[in-house]
């Protein structure tokens, strides 16, 4: 049997899909999975500002993943790859997430040029980074920071930072990990200082709902851990309305039968934020849970 698999051309897009690939083909002996590389819009074009992103349906989040759900839907791929949090809150109508294989560490790293360590940066260090979100939760640790705006793949940022375009990066750790570069020197950057993307760290393989034999082979790369974590993030993400034009985070975490959930959200330029901190008791109630969170978080702003 032959699938074809959906995924952007970026090296690390290209990484995480053919790991994905490798394991699909473990679990079905004599599967073979053809590559389809498919440019989406965001890798097209490159968003400039926050402003210009707010412009958009969903922020810049679907254009990710646009031309790669289009393909799907039109029978043109089998599956689709796709870094989880740069799904819109929306999925294609009759598209459906099949598996979630285990997450990878969702913390954001740092990484100082010359040794610099993240308690060293002060005032006035530039700190390259196109997240709205890691830009707001920084700067209210450190409103010193000078943040310059850094787009690129993984060793093009890394490029940037050795030729001295900046002091620091911040990046994903599981970007780091997949690409095979956990021993470039980093910090992890704790959570309470810098809360993640919904979904970072997790893939999404992404499958036609009426393809019943394609999603259940799928199915077994699934995570029961990652699934309830990320769905409840998502959960939140969409009751929010969420993209990347506003700095939202949101990271679950699996406790026995409950979840430790915590968010952050503000107005983009970072004023009126708020961070809350809670624990989802049923996880069968995830939608209602993220729903009543969702309407605290807008009581306080």
């Amino acid at each position: 049997m032959r699938l074809r698999m959906g995924t952007r051309g970026s090296p690390l897009a290209l990484a995480q899909s053919g790991q994905t690939a490798a394991a699909l083909s473990s679990l079905h002996p004599g599967l073979e999975v053809e590559t389809v590389r498919i440019q989406t819009s965001g890798d097209r074009f490159s968003i400039q500002s926050p402003a210009e992103a707010s412009a958009l349906a969903q922020g810049t989040k679907g254009l990710f993943v646009k031309e790669i759900e289009e393909a799907l839907a039109e029978g043109r791929i089998d599956f689709a790859v796709h870094s989880a949090k740069d799904l819109p809150a929306d999925l294609l109508p009759g598209l459906a997430i099949a598996a979630y294989p285990g997450r990878e560490d969702p913390r954001d790293v740092f990484i100082g040029r010359g040794g610099l360590r993240w308690e060293a940066a002060g005032a006035g260090t530039r700190i390259g980074t196109s997240s709205l979100r890691r830009r707001v939760q920084l700067l209210a640790a450190k409103p010193g920071l000078v943040m310059l705006p850094m787009r690129g793949n993984v060793d093009t940022r890394l490029r940037k930072l050795k030729d001295g375009l900046c002091d620091g990066l911040v990046l994903a750790r599981a970007g780091l990990v997949r690409l095979g570069l956990a021993d470039v020197p980093h910090e992890a950057l704790p959570e309470e200082l810098l809360l993640p993307s919904p979904g970072q760290g997790a893939l999404a393989v992404e499958a036609r709902q009426d393809r019943r034999e394609v999603v259940d082979m799928l199915a077994r790369l699934d995570c029961r851990q990652t699934r309830l974590e990320v769905e409840l993030e998502r959960a939140f993400l969409q009751e929010m309305g969420g993209g990347c034009s506003v700095p939202l985070a949101a990271r679950a975490r699996l406790r026995g039968a409950e979840a430790d959930f915590s968010v952050f959200y503000s107005e983009p330029d970072g004023s009126r934020p708020v961070r809350l901190d809670e624990v989802c008791r049923d996880l069968s109630q995830a939608e209602e849970f993220a729903r009543g969170l969702a309407g605290r978080v807008r009581s306080r702003r």
